[in-house]
């Protein structure tokens, strides 16, 4: 049973305080994880693995879990979800509800369907909506659900909710935004039907009120039932904050629901809208929360969105605002955020960057910034000791080497970090300094902190040769000394040397810290595709007339999550920087000693030119620099190459590798 700790002496005490919900189940403090897709099952089944997952966030945080959605229905068959709509998962139900229960903890199994929803390449032939128009994203063109089809749905939906009763489940939680099924029938814009399941408010409401009542008739009288419903999915003509007022106030009437949570977004150019980021405020629903709890007196209200300090959240609950704090990236990161808060040790948290990367679809849930999801040791981890002490050197002190060096020294190894610069962070540094980055330095801030705690040497500064490893007599070597952009092959060997024409990190550094506008135009030249090349030309908009952003490529933020892509695609728009897709440079040195810069559309040789250039970097993938590698094998040292350095990857690849390479020393 996981200790609670008493609220009276608590630096947070709404967030700790109990809460007894409608329909009499009781949550030790104000946390719910969530729903997050983990991808941690096995063809349908419960494994282990999900198990502890969740478990691990009940240990640490949770008074309240929502599960990922769940194969409730003979027509959903998604291997990543958990299939209970028979009786193949009894058992694995069985122990998972048990081993999230032990921790005082309520586990809700969500209710979902994607309905005409589909972003995962190409379209889906198999999809269901309320009405046969074509899904906004994808074009996914849905078969419209007879009235037949939807009753037996609403009993598929409410006999799937008491079989997991009986496993044990405390309730489930309805998702209805996000434009999944739910949403399409209750937005205009989507359901345009003439029969009971369309219309008025009514009638658009009436598939979900139904399968909510025949839930509650299904199960115990303290099942909890709980709806995720659109708050403002941005969509003209579908649902604003007045429409889900009425939307909210209409299924709360019975008085059959025990809470509510409102997102954003739809299944349309404002999906972005409901996986909030750094580029915005913290917790931005809350105007929108405030306006909508003025409707809804009485009813138990889950704040979401954006969420990350426990004392932001503590302050909601205070204010009167929401009664619950449901958040999911956070605990990713931190399944003890709130125990740590709770015990004073705010600064020990591992904070969510927020970067999305949790949300790529196809593979079992990570983190950038916590190495050990669902592991058995993953709460408040904290290294075991060596069984013998060895004499380690990390060579750079970006965020791939500082995670091994601090697991090496709280292993009890002697280590000493070499970094060329002056300062920790390597490439996650400049990333925090641009826009939408600040976030970027909560891995490097919290390896320091725990660095030190630990017992590293710092050598900062220092350009480590050879020589400089092998003086230090290292029984093992961990590089993590990064990797450079390889300049296109049309720009002149001359240029590249000169640096006339340099690599977008090289060509920013001087310009960081500096508000003066100056006249021209700014290039940047982007094979990269990552989210960092796009906020350094949001950072030079600021600086300069224009911005325009040249790639051969015929997509921009082809790297991205599609979330972080529409984000991006948003900003340019908003901040009037212009792309030229399929375009390469013709580069002509006389032209660039006039300011000027040709380039040529790739298929139909259709040229043009960008006059009064007063910036011009290329943004490029990056060549790993692991020239110590040889040598030191050479020399018969013990050698462990991790992230930019191995291959040039992003920030999840450099955690979990020196989180490894800390552990295998």
């Amino acid at each position: 049973m996981t200790a609670a700790v008493k609220s009276s002496d608590s630096l947070y005490p709404s967030l700790l305080s109990p809460y007894a919900l409608h329909h009499g189940r009781r949550l030790r403090n104000r946390v719910i994880h969530a729903s997050i897709t983990t991808r941690l099952t096995d063809n349908s089944t419960v494994t282990d693995r999900l198990i502890q997952y969740h478990v691990n966030r009940a240990r640490g945080s949770a008074a309240l879990i929502v599960t990922e959605p769940m194969n409730m229905a003979p027509h959903q068959h998604g291997p990543s979800r958990v299939k209970v709509w028979t009786d193949d998962n009894v058992d694995g139900l069985k122990r998972w509800s048990a081993a999230v229960e032990a921790h005082d903890c309520r586990l809700l199994g969500q209710v979902q369907d994607p309905g005409r929803g589909h972003h995962v390449g190409g379209r889906s032939f198999h999809a269901i909506s309320a009405s046969a128009l074509p899904d906004d994203i994808s074009g996914s063109m849905p078969h419209a659900l007879t009235a037949d089809e939807i009753k037996r749905l609403v009993d598929n939906f409410a006999q799937s909710s008491a079989r997991i009763q009986r496993c044990g489940f405390a309730g489930v939680e309805l998702s209805c935004g996000h434009g999944h099924l739910f949403h399409q029938f209750f937005s205009r814009w989507s359901n345009v039907r003439e029969d009971a399941y369309g219309g008025d408010l009514e009638g658009r409401t009436r598939f979900v009120s139904e399968i909510v009542s025949a839930i509650r008739a299904a199960c115990a009288p303290d099942f909890i039932i709980a709806l995720k419903l659109p708050g403002d999915d941005g969509i003209a003509g579908s649902i604003d904050p007045a429409e889900a007022a009425r939307i909210a106030v209409r299924l709360t009437a019975s008085g059959e629901v025990d809470f509510l949570s409102f997102c954003q977004g739809g299944h349309a150019r404002t999906l972005e809208m409901h996986i909030p980021d750094a580029y915005g405020p913290r917790a931005p629903y809350m105007p929108m929360l405030r306006e909508l709890r003025r409707s809804l007196p009485g009813v138990t209200i889950a704040a979401l969105g954006y969420i990350t300090d426990p004392a932001e959240a503590d302050a909601i609950i205070a204010s009167g605002d929401a009664e619950l704090i449901a958040v999911g990236r956070s605990l990713i990161a931190d399944p003890a955020w709130l125990s740590k808060a709770a015990a004073g040790r705010a600064h020990d948290i591992r904070y969510c960057v927020s970067r999305n990367s949790c949300w790529s679809t196809g593979r079992p849930q990570a983190c950038d910034n916590n190495p050990r999801v669902a592991k058995v040791d993953e709460v408040d981890f904290w290294p075991k000791k060596a069984d013998k002490q060895r004499r380690v050197v990390v060579v750079g002190a970006g965020v791939a080497g500082m995670e091994a060096a601090w697991i090496a020294a709280a292993r009890g190894h002697s280590v000493t970090v070499f970094s060329r610069s002056g300062e920790i962070g390597g490439k996650a540094r400049l990333r925090a300094l641009l826009p939408g980055g600040e976030t970027y330095s909560s891995p490097y801030d919290y390896q320091l902190a725990a660095a030190n705690r630990a017992g590293v040497q710092f050598e900062l500064g220092v350009e480590a040769g050879l020589s400089d490893v092998l003086a230090l007599k290292p029984d093992a070597v961990v590089l993590a000394a990064g990797a450079q952009m390889v300049a296109p092959r049309w720009l002149p060997k001359e240029m590249r040397e000169s640096g006339m024409a340099p690599d977008l990190y090289s060509a920013l550094a001087p310009l960081l810290g500096r508000s003066t506008r100056q006249q021209g135009a700014a290039v940047i030249y982007d094979l990269d595709h990552t989210e960092g090349t796009y906020a350094a030309a949001e950072f030079l908009r600021t600086l300069f007339d224009r911005v325009i952003l040249i790639t051969p490529r015929d997509l921009l933020a082809r790297e991205a999550p599609l979330v972080t892509r529409q984000a991006i695609q948003r900003r340019f728009g908003a901040q009037g920087i212009e792309v030229r897709l399929l375009t390469e440079i013709k580069w002509s040195d006389e032209r660039f000693e006039e300011a000027e810069l040709e380039y040529v559309h790739v298929y139909s040789g259709e040229t043009g030119v960008i006059g009064d250039v007063a910036f011009f970097a290329y943004s490029t993938p990056r060549s790993s620099e692991d020239g110590l590698r040889e040598p030191l094998l050479a020399a018969g040292v013990e050698v462990h190459v991790v992230g930019d350095c191995k291959v040039a990857r992003n920030l999840l690849a450099a955690t979990s590798e020196g989180h490894a390479a800390g552990n295998a020393v």
